[in-house]
Order: C-alpha cells, then sequence, then structure tokens
C-alpha cells in the first residue's frame, strides 16, 4: 500500500466545496502571529490568550471556531473561547491517563478525532504522537487548537486499515470508539498487532454488553441511532477477538456507562445526543431496544 500516495490524494479533500471554505478560513489563523505560546493541559485544554491579539485578529479566530462547528471531542478553551463539546473527553483522558506508559515512545491514536487526547499527552513526553482519522473537519480542528499550541503531534489523514502500512512501527496505540465501526473486528485488530514493535501494547475503548459468556451483539440495523455499529461484545468475547489476533497479559481498566454528564448537546454541537438515543421510557436501553451504551476500557500487549 502506497501510504504517500493516499496522503497526497486525501489532501486534495480540502478542496471539496463544503470543507474550502472552512480550510480557507483555518488559513487565515494561521497568519496570525503568535505573541506568547500559551498551553495549560488541564480539563479543558487550553491555548492563547485574547490580550495578546488584537480585536480583528480575536474576531477571526471566534468565526473560525464557530466554522468548524460541531467540535464532538474536547473541551478546549482557545484564547479565552470556551468550546465546550459534545463528549466532555476529559472523562474518559482520567480513565486511562494512569495507564499511559508511553515516554520517549512513538505513539499512534487511532480513530483520534480533533486530537483532543493527543494534546492532553503531550505532558506524558512520548517521542512521537501520530493521530489516525479520514475526517478533513477533524483535521481542520486540530490545526486550528495546534496553531497556537506549536505541538509537534503528526495528524494524518488516514484509517486503521493504513496503521501496518504506515512509514514505521508504533510502540503504543490507543485507539477509542473505533472498533465497533468495523465489519471484521479480529482484521482490524490484527492490524494494529502488525503496526506495533515487539512488546507493543494497544489500549481500547469499544461499547460493550453484560454477560460472562463469549458473546456478541449484532444490531439488526442501527445502534444507538448509529448505522455502522457493527458487534458489541461481551468483555470475555473482547479478549478473545485480541487472543486471536496475537495479544497477551490483558488488563480491564474500567467499564462505564455514557450518561449525561459525559455526552450530550452543547451550544457548539447542536446536533442530536446522548438523549435522542436512548428510549425516553427507559434510559436502560437505546431507541431500538438494546442495551443502552456501556464502554469498556481494556489494555494488552503483543504477544
Amino acid at each position: 500500500m502506497d501510504i504517500k500516495a493516499i496522503r497526497n490524494e486525501r489532501n486534495g479533500w480540502f478542496s471539496w466545496k463544503n470543507i474550502e471554505p472552512i480550510y480557507k478560513k483555518i488559513e487565515s489563523v494561521k497568519k496570525i502571529d503568535i505573541k506568547n505560546i500559551v498551553v495549560n493541559n488541564k480539563e479543558w485544554f487550553e491555548v492563547g490568550n485574547k490580550q495578546d491579539y488584537s480585536t480583528e485578529e480575536n474576531l477571526l479566530i471566534l468565526e473560525a471556531a464557530k466554522q468548524l462547528m460541531p467540535w464532538r471531542k474536547g473541551p478546549f478553551k482557545v484564547c479565552d473561547i470556551e468550546i465546550d463539546s459534545e463528549w466532555q473527553s476529559n472523562i474518559k483522558y482520567n480513565i486511562i491517563k494512569n495507564h499511559l506508559n508511553i515516554e520517549d515512545k512513538i505513539v499512534a491514536d487511532v480513530g483520534c478525532n480533533n486530537g483532543y487526547y493527543m494534546f492532553r499527552m503531550l505532558d506524558k513526553n512520548p517521542k512521537k504522537l501520530v493521530g489516525f482519522d479520514p475526517s478533513p473537519l477533524f483535521k481542520l480542528q486540530f490545526d486550528f487548537v495546534n496553531h497556537f499550541a506549536k505541538s509537534d503531534i503528526v495528524y494524518e489523514l488516514l484509517g486503521v486499515e493504513h496503521i501496518e502500512y504506515y512509514e514505521h512501527k508504533f510502540d503504543f496505540i490507543v485507539m477509542m470508539g473505533v472498533l465497533y465501526h468495523r465489519t471484521d473486528p479480529i482484521a482490524t485488530l490484527k492490524s494494529l498487532n502488525r503496526a506495533l514493535n515487539k512488546n507493543g501494547e494497544v489500549l481500547i475503548d469499544t461499547f460493550m454488553i453484560d454477560g460472562e459468556d463469549d458473546m456478541v451483539l449484532t444490531p439488526k440495523d442501527r445502534y444507538s441511532k448509529i448505522p455502522n455499529v457493527y458487534f458489541v461484545p461481551t468483555v470475555n468475547a473482547l479478549k478473545n477477538w485480541l487472543s486471536r489476533a496475537g495479544f497477551c497479559d490483558f488488563e480491564l481498566i474500567d467499564i462505564k456507562k455514557t450518561d449525561a454528564t459525559e455526552q450530550r448537546k452543547t451550544a457548539w454541537s447542536t446536533e442530536q445526543s446522548l438523549e435522542d438515543f436512548l428510549d425516553p421510557n427507559d434510559e436502560t436501553k437505546t431507541v431500538e431496544g438494546y442495551p443502552a451504551p456501556k464502554r469498556v476500557y481494556l489494555k494488552a500487549r503483543k504477544a
């Protein structure tokens, strides 16, 4: 697989008619000189100070932030603009942060969205951070924040199917909220395995169902109104998938039900959210009648 050719082809996506105006706006923001690099790695990832920029520059920054909606992951504070994302991703990061032994390691975030988790990982002092996500909008959100952060994170418009063919291998791979979108989860996990260096590790977050058996829910059409959810395993079934893909030493980090403190509509993401995906008469079920979303966080090592 020719990664360079794919990369070059996908850079052309910024000329799509629905993306090009946003791209041009972000290019205008990139022309703003950074007076002081201000980064606060907190629950709200903060970059820039409003007072460092002119009224016109601050207006351009605000217009760009709004044009980049919807903001799914975050929250961010950019030049004092509070971007309250649909997902309070700080909750998820707090679950995994103590399990990210990534200092001086080459790290990939597969399905990285706008890079919130990678920005938070900077404090862990990885050798290199590479994000994979084939969404031009999310890439532009990343570029917007990173203009002020000035990090050396690499963002690729590539998917999980490309990672094993990447120019180098990884020591640690984070993949959150991706596996249930794959029609062949074991093949996906095998691809991650091939992308890892010796004794490399993965940290995965995915939908799950309760039960001790090796069982998998296969939604008929949609799950929580999401059309491309194919398999929702029990924890034991997920471990079996990982074992078949060449992983061992499983560490169950957490199991957490998704609730309205973590996922909800905001002024920065006004489309449907969790409250619209659950049965209005029984919040333990989705609108389709399946068990309400619950996630498992699991870590494993390449065997």
